[in-house]
């Protein structure tokens, strides 16, 4: 900044107090700049990621993103459905603005993620006359995605999550009846970690999940992985979504499931974290007459920030195992809870209000 030269004599009061707001402003700027973001609080414990689009990587919230983070994982740009929308044509252009945004900022990068059951192109599965394709040509489809898209990103991505919720939430069902199961069979899961692993053989590995907390998803998912590794398949490490509520999991939940995926003694990171302020629900429905208050008032407030208090001090408590957590979305102006299991209904998950301010819950995640 600039000033010019002037007689001293003639700087009126109202010049002079001008001038020192300005100075003001910019002591305070600075103190924000130079104070600490989430990542540097856990520097000794893991790094803490956010998940995020082309469309938030300018202005505040790009500001946000570097000073609060330093992992990013692409929300949706890195999908089957968005990055692969026809057999022959990939959409590399979100992928690519969010890698390159990570590298400009000294930022890691998870990939996510190579095999899903939602979010999956409808050609991937049919042919020229709109028939179901044999197991042999949707393995090689799988391949060919897999190969092209972690080739990409070799070196740049860390991490991926090579399969993604293959494990069923009902009791009576091991796999999830995807279609991939019902063309393939279980046989796609290995095929997608054994080419990951020949396209990148550096990268991190993941299995990424939901509903870990529930002791008998979490039983299935560690005896998948138990059966995968014991068949030399390459899966490396655990990917937990923590998709969870004020209200679940409870200490004694959380504490009994980390200390079960430790016992695999493979990194373990959380995913998509993300705290809705409502009571838990597993199912999408419609909205109704008590659904109307979406205010965030004191009492969500506080529940919030106790249940953050509380997570992340059993995060801390298994350092040794955890290599990362990841915030599902940015802030509250913003999240895919905003619709779900509600249609419509406002929620208030994550650490920054719809201004971008931190909320009470981030200060009991810092104060340690």
């Amino acid at each position: 900044m600039m000033f010019r030269q002037t007689d001293s004599r003639k700087i009126t009061r109202p010049l002079l107090l001008g001038v020192l707001g300005v100075f003001s402003a910019l002591s305070c700027v600075g103190q924000e700049v130079s104070g600490q973001g989430l990542k540097d609080y856990y520097q000794s414990f893991f790094p803490i990621g956010v998940s995020v689009s082309p469309r938030v990587l300018k202005g505040e919230e790009a500001q946000l993103i570097t000073s609060q983070f330093n992992s990013v994982t692409p929300e949706n740009d890195m999908k089957m459905g968005v990055i692969h929308p026809r057999e022959n044509e990939y959409n590399f252009r979100g992928a690519d603005s969010i890698v390159a945004f990570a590298l400009r900022n000294k930022m890691k990068i998870r990939g996510h993620t190579l095999c899903w059951h939602n979010q999956v192109p409808g050609w991937i599965f049919k042919d020229e006359k709109g028939d179901t394709v044999s197991k042999e040509v949707l393995l090689k489809r799988l391949k060919d995605h897999i190969t092209t898209v972690v080739t990409r990103y070799k070196g740049k991505v860390y991490a991926w999550d090579v399969v993604n919720e293959v494990i069923s939430d009902k009791k009576e069902e091991f796999y999830r009846n995807s279609a991939w199961l019902r063309i393939c069979g279980p046989e796609f899961i290995e095929k997608a970690f054994t080419w990951a692993h020949e396209a990148d053989p550096q990268a991190v590995l993941f299995y990424n999940d939901y509903n870990e907390i529930n002791p008998a998803k979490r039983a299935k998912i560690i005896q998948m992985v138990k059966n995968l590794r014991a068949k030399g398949v390459p899966v490396q490490a655990i990917g937990l979504q923590a998709h969870w509520a004020v209200n679940e999991p409870s200490e004694d939940q959380l504490e009994e499931t980390f200390a079960d995926f430790a016992a695999l003694q493979l990194p373990l990171q959380v995913t998509e974290l993300d705290i809705s302020v409502y009571p838990k629900e597993h199912e999408a429905r419609e909205r109704k007459a008590s659904d109307a208050d979406t205010s965030y008032s004191s009492e969500k407030e506080n529940n919030q920030a106790e249940q953050y208090r509380r997570c992340f001090a059993i995060f801390r408590k298994y350092k040794t195992s955890l290599t990362g957590v990841t915030f599902w979305n940015l802030s509250d102006r913003h999240s895919w809870l905003d619709n779900f299991p509600v249609h419509g209904r406002k929620d208030y998950p994550l650490l920054f209000d719809r201004n971008f301010q931190p909320k009470k819950a981030f200060k009991e995640v810092v104060s340690f």
